[in-house]
């Protein structure tokens, strides 16, 4: 048992602490001799300042600006409707003076009287003329009927013009008696002064069947 205990009292766990507070109070010691306690007391009494730290406070949060206001749609153009103008009839001409006065018209120059005929126009014996051929069909349906012409003869005997004067009652007989007696030459009118002049003649054809 005594063997237990001095081996407790020496072990090196001991013997290590023992050691260290002896290196401490060697410290200690060397600190007083050389000044280093007091300094060291100094450090100690020395005051705490005490600073107040303030909290960062986080910036403060700033509100979006309002969206702009809903400006109303624009209407929808409407085009205006077509309007046709009437345009003003043009304006009538004023007249400036209004005349009821007819124009005097210079009366026609009197035409001269024709020479007395003493005597009328009439069929050249001596030239040849050729009766009126009777139309077939006339002569078919048995028509009969006198015609009387009119022709006006020239001063050199031919027909310038001639018309129906009396109808037969046929315009075939008519037509065929007018175109046949047209191709005679005639005789000029003698005037009172024995000067040939124009004139009107008539012939009377009358149309028989055989």
């Amino acid at each position: 048992m005594v063997l237990d205990v001095a081996e407790q009292e020496f072990s090196p766990r001991k013997l290590a602490a023992l050691a260290l507070v002896a290196l401490l109070h060697v410290a200690i010691i060397y600190a007083f001799v050389t000044g280093l306690g007091e300094q060291a007391v100094q450090v100690l009494r020395a005051p705490l300042e005490a600073k107040i730290i303030q909290e960062v406070k986080p910036p403060p949060v700033v509100a979006p600006p309002p969206p702009p206001p809903m400006l109303a749609p624009p209407p929808p153009f409407i085009p205006p409707p077509l309007v046709q103008i009437a345009q003003p009839p043009p304006p009538v001409p004023v007249i400036a003076q209004v005349t009821t006065v007819k124009p005097v018209t210079p009366p026609p120059a009197p035409r001269p009287a024709p020479p007395v005929v003493k005597t009328a126009p009439s069929l050249d014996p001596n030239q040849s003329c050729a009766p009126p051929q009777y139309p077939e069909d006339a002569e078919d349906m048995g028509q009969t009927g006198t015609s009387v012409l009119q022709f006006l003869i020239d001063t050199n005997g031919n027909v310038v013009s001639s018309r129906i004067a009396v109808s037969s009652g046929h315009a075939s007989l008519d037509n065929a008696a007018e175109q046949a007696l047209g191709q005679c030459k005639f005789r000029p009118a003698v005037a009172a002064d024995g000067s040939k002049q124009e004139a009107w003649t008539s012939i009377r054809y009358v149309w028989t069947l055989n």
